[in-house]
């Protein structure tokens, strides 16, 4: 089976944005992340971008009736038509159904979905050791603490909908990156 439409999740610290690179690049995907989706409508002024811009300046979260549409416009664009990786969407169980009804009607669906599973113990100390290196001082235990919580109770109901159907792989995300992207290979070959 040939991998062209891969969901990577895993918490905040997991080196998600790490691995998607050599994925995208052992597979020749395209990664398609909300942020760059998000960037490039504003930029082009289209009334969804607007929309989002809206949102963004408020300080807001851009909601899933402007996200998703946006995500799908991307991934019927011809930048996606070889395969893509999304990274941090979808984020909910309905986006997750939103994203499934999109990619059935167009005649297409998820190849893959991976899972990087990092424990709360080592992503808390990996984000600590990157909010020093980047001078990020809001970084503080207790508010990875509860970021980690909150991506979990939000992610837990996808990971279901993506297990049920048989989709999910999960990979141990800990020990080095070259250890990491090892146990993916191993999964993509």
């Amino acid at each position: 089976m040939t991998l062209s439409r891969i969901l990577l999740v895993g918490p905040p610290g997991a080196g998600k944005g790490t691995q998607a690179k050599r994925i995208c690049d052992k597979l020749g995907i395209r990664q398609l992340s909300t942020g760059e989706v998000f960037r490039d409508n504003m930029a082009r002024q289209t009334e969804l971008g607007k929309l989002a811009q809206d949102f963004i300046t408020k300080g807001e979260f851009v909601p899933d009736e402007v996200t998703n549409p946006m995500v799908a416009n991307a991934l019927r664009s011809d930048e996606y038509a070889g395969g893509y990786l999304l990274d941090g969407y979808p984020r909910s169980l309905e986006q997750a159904r939103y994203l499934d009804e999109v990619l059935t009607a167009d005649g297409h669906a998820l190849d893959l979905v991976i899972e990087l599973e990092v424990g709360m113990d080592e992503v808390v100390d990996r984000l600590l050791k990157r909010a020093e290196i980047e001078g990020r001082a809001d970084d503080t235990e207790p508010v990875i603490r509860h970021r980690m919580e909150v991506y979990a109770e939000q992610t837990a109901p996808l990971i279901e909908f993506y297990a049920d159907k048989g989709l999910l792989r999960k990979v141990d995300g800990t020990g080095t990156i070259d250890d990491v992207w090892e146990r993916i290979e191993e999964l993509l070959d």
